[in-house]
Formats: structure tokens, sequence, C-alpha cells
């Protein structure tokens, strides 16, 4: 088992927390005194080198990364979540992300709308939010997929449909999984296709990472199941997998409710399927166990080797897993902290579990994710609380990134309320400090 202390924390499952958001009307967006690193607090005007404040942004980078704010959330107490974008068949840019509210926690009225928002010169403008699909429900995150050699975007992700899915018994987060598509480069969209896999045709569950295509053509796309009348809550683990381009589905590794976990804590979520070649397709997941969990497959996505962890340290968060423009160096994003050493289940209101989301570090593996380089720091929280709820004051997870022309295009929901933009050139990748090079300065 990698490391007993690592740089430790935590974190709270988006996808799964009652969100108090009373907004404390004194202190919006103001930059903190110290800002904590490591478990050691600096204060703000006088941070390692070369790291820095970015006032107008509220957080703490590296001069080389270029930082902006796209969108401020529609009102204060629903906040807004999972940010995804894309490069259109066309070339623009497109980012999608619900605003308005979570679909979750056992909601039984339309609270949030699928807004996007567009990019025509790489990024440096971007046109004004949009409603991407007007539906009476609300929505997920928004999970891009451009098969290959294909114009067609499809949206694919959770669809809490009134009536198709339960808002109590602890199953408010578990709707069909299904998509969308469009010919059009992303301005208008299909009605949604909902899976049904042949060996669980009824499942329900979540997605809301990343899918992937094999070099066969397969589709693979994460899902896993909660219950939350188990105390603590209990998930499972699921890929849907199709071999006809979204036809027919299966449900791996079995039907309910016999998915993946980690033993100790019965748990495992949200993965990351992600095509490495030669049939291989490696497999990122999130647990509470301290870091994050892998597995890979030989044949193309149809059976899967043990879980193992990763020596990646990471709080009950997502993975944030991607590949670099050579197609084959793999970038992990993880938090790089843990500080829920007894694990009890998830709580919003513990102030160190969610300060765990407040850093963003990286790491690169050369070899399919069997090893990984030392963690470089990417971003740190430098926002003052303004929240009652700690699960927004220090959230920078469920970061989405693509790489366009040698350039990083990195989208972040910080603190469920703003959604910020960051890119900087792939060759300076090796100019972010690793732990030891930031504290020696």
């Amino acid at each position: 088992m990698p490391g007993k202390k690592l740089f430790l924390s935590i974190s709270a499952f988006v996808a799964s927390q009652t969100i108090s958001a009373q907004f404390l009307s004194d202190s919006t967006d103001r930059i903190a005194d110290t800002i904590q690193i490591q478990d050691i607090n600096f204060p703000s005007s006088k941070l390692p080198r070369p790291l820095q404040v970015m006032n107008d942004v509220g957080i703490a980078t590296f001069s080389w990364v270029k930082t902006s704010v796209l969108h401020y959330a529609r009102n204060k107490s629903g906040g807004l979540y999972e940010t995804r974008a894309t490069v259109t068949p066309g070339g623009d840019y497109l980012l999608m992300f619900p605003d308005g509210g979570h679909y979750g926690p056992g909601k039984d009225k339309k609270v949030n709308d699928m807004l996007s928002l567009r990019s025509k010169d790489k990024g440096k403008t971007w046109s004004k939010p949009v409603v991407a699909f007007d539906i009476d429900y609300n929505q997920h995150g928004f999970i891009p997929f451009i098969p290959k050699n294909s114009k067609r975007i499809y949206a694919f992700g959770t669809q809490p449909v009134f009536g198709m899915y339960k808002s109590t018994d602890g199953q408010h987060e578990n709707a069909p999984i299904g998509y969308r598509y469009s010919d059009d480069d992303g301005y208008t969209w299909s009605e949604v296709r909902f899976i049904r896999p042949v060996n669980d045709p009824e499942f329900r569950g979540m997605s809301v990472m990343r899918m992937t295509e094999t070099d066969r053509g397969t589709w693979l796309l994460g899902s896993h199941e909660g219950d939350w009348s188990y105390k603590p809550l209990i998930t499972r683990q699921y890929l849907l997998r199709s071999e006809d381009k979204g036809l027919t589905w299966e449900l791996l590794p079995g039907k309910r409710h016999g998915g993946w976990h980690v033993k100790g804590f019965g748990r495992m979520d949200e993965g990351r399927p992600i095509n490495i070649g030669n049939d291989k397709v490696f497999l990122m997941t999130r647990s509470p166990e301290g870091h994050l969990w892998s597995s890979t497959s030989s044949d193309d996505g149809k059976t899967w080797a043990p879980f193992k962890p990763t020596p990646l340290v990471h709080p009950d968060a997502p993975p944030m897993l991607f590949k670099l423009s050579d197609n084959k160096t793999l970038i992990a994003f993880h938090h790089n902290r843990h500080h829920d050493l007894n694990y009890t289940g998830l709580s919003g209101s513990k102030k160190e579990i969610m300060m765990d989301r407040s850093e963003l570090w990286f790491s690169l593996s050369e070899d399919d994710g069997a090893t990984w380089s030392e963690p470089r720091l990417f971003l740190v929280n430098a926002l003052a609380e303004a929240y009652t709820s700690h699960f927004r004051n220090y959230q920078c997870s469920y970061m989405d990134l693509f790489i366009d022309n040698g350039e990083l295009h990195c989208f972040i929901p910080h603190r469920w309320q703003r959604v910020l933009y960051l890119r900087f050139s792939e060759t300076d990748l090796n100019k972010f400090p690793t732990g030891r090079e930031l504290l020696k300065k």
C-alpha cells in the first residue's frame, strides 16, 4: 500500500451531497489571509516562489498560466456543477455545465439547466451562455464524445427524468443513463436515447466522467450506483460497453449489484476509462481509501484485472485523467491530500476534509499507468471562506481539460459557483514545481 502520511486530505462527493449554500453577505470572493499547501499555512502575500495569487480569479498558480472566470452561477444558493468542454468537429470550443442546483438531493422539481458557452477564436473570447437542452428535467454533467472519423458530437450522462428514478429511499442519484447527439457542431441536439444494457435493462446509476473509444471502435462509459439508505453510503462501480456504436450495451462486470468496490470501505465510483492502445484500456476510479485506484483490461474492455491503489494521493473525489498530445503519456490531476483517516461516510460539514479539494497537483505516466512521476503543483484555492458549507468553500475538483495545438485548456467549477478557465503550453509542464522544489525556495 503506497505511503502512510502522504500529503493528507479528502473531499466531498459532489454527486451526492445535499447542498446547504447559505451565502455570507460580507465576504464574497475575498482573498484569504493565509493559504495552506501541504499542511503548511503561508501568508497569501508571501507564498513560496514562483507561486503567486491571481487576485482576479481567486486561486494561486504560476505566471505562465493564463486565467479567467467565464461564468458565475445564476443564483448564489443553487450553484453550478461539472464543467466539461471539447473541441467541436468544426473547430469551436464548446463548454457545457448544469447551472441552478444539483439534480441529486431528492429533488422532484426542475432546478437547473444545461448551459453552453462557445468560443470561435481558440478561447480568446466566449459567447454568452445559452440553454443547450430545453427539457423539463434536471441535468447532471455533460460527457462530450466524438467518435473517430465522425463529425457527430455526443452528450452522454445521467438522465434523472421525473418518474424514471426514485428521489427517496436512498436512491436519489440513481437514474437512467443516456445520450443526445448533435450533427450541427453542438448547436442543436437530438432527443435523449436511454441505455438499456442487455444484461440489466433497468440499470440505474450515475455517469459524469469522460468516456473512451478503443482502437477497435468499442465505446466504454463509466457508471456507478449509490445507496444512501446504508450508513455509511455504499457505491458500486460499473462500465457500460458497446461494440456497435451505441446500439446495444453490456453492463460490466455484471448486472447489479455486483459492481467493483474497495473492500473495507464498500465504495468505488466515478470510473474514468481511457484507451491506451493494443486492445488495452486503463480505468481509474474514485475511492475513500486515500488514493486513486486503477485496473487494466487487455482484451478491449471485456475483462479487467483486480483493482489496486495507485500511488496518487487523493481524497474521496473523482479521477481527472487525460492524455497528452503524444496520445501516449497519461496526465492525472489529483489533490495530493487525504485527511479522512477514520472514514465513516461523506460529510460536507467537516472543514479539514473539504479542504482536501483546495489543491490540484498532477503526475505523469509514460508506461500506461504502471508508474507515476512525482506530483507537481498546479494550483491552490486562494479565496477566504464565504459559505456556511465547507463543501463549497474549498472546491477545486472535477477539473476537465482538452489539448489543442499544444495548449492545455482546463475548466474547473470553482466553489461550485464560478467557471474557471486556465490555459498553458504543454511545453511548460516541467516548469510546475514538485513539493520539494517549491518548499526549498
